[in-house]
């Protein structure tokens, strides 16, 4: 069985947001990227009050629409990958999750031919 614990020994972000873009869960990797903005202290926020007019309206367009988006970004020449998708519980539409990590200088792109996993 796998430990409930999991998502706070991985260095990755993951915050958690309800239909409404209530923010429900926050990791430990993402109360720390978030330390700057209140860290825990944004679990009970709405998510769509944490960023600007552009990304608040497309943050409110995966929330509607269920849908994901991924990109890239670079903050104080640190580079992440984002990626936002809708999560279920027992089937039903719950939310939006946003995991982010950090992409390694150098690293490697494989390229896999249809039989190789």
């Amino acid at each position: 069985m796998m430990p409930a614990d999991w998502p706070d020994e991985i260095a990755a972000g993951i915050v958690v947001c309800d239909v409404n873009g209530v923010i429900i869960y926050m990791n430990k990797q993402a109360v720390a990227d978030f330390k700057s903005y209140g860290g825990r202290e944004l679990i009970g926020k709405n998510v769509l009050d944490c960023h600007p007019p552009q990304a608040k309206q497309k943050l409110q367009e995966l929330l509607t629409r269920q849908e994901s988006n991924v990109y890239t970004i670079e903050k104080r020449g640190v580079k992440k990958i984002v990626y936002q998708a809708p999560w279920y519980r027992e089937g039903a539409y719950s939310g939006l999750v946003e995991i982010s990590f950090v992409l390694l200088p150098g690293m490697p792109d494989f390229v896999r031919e249809d039989n190789n996993p």
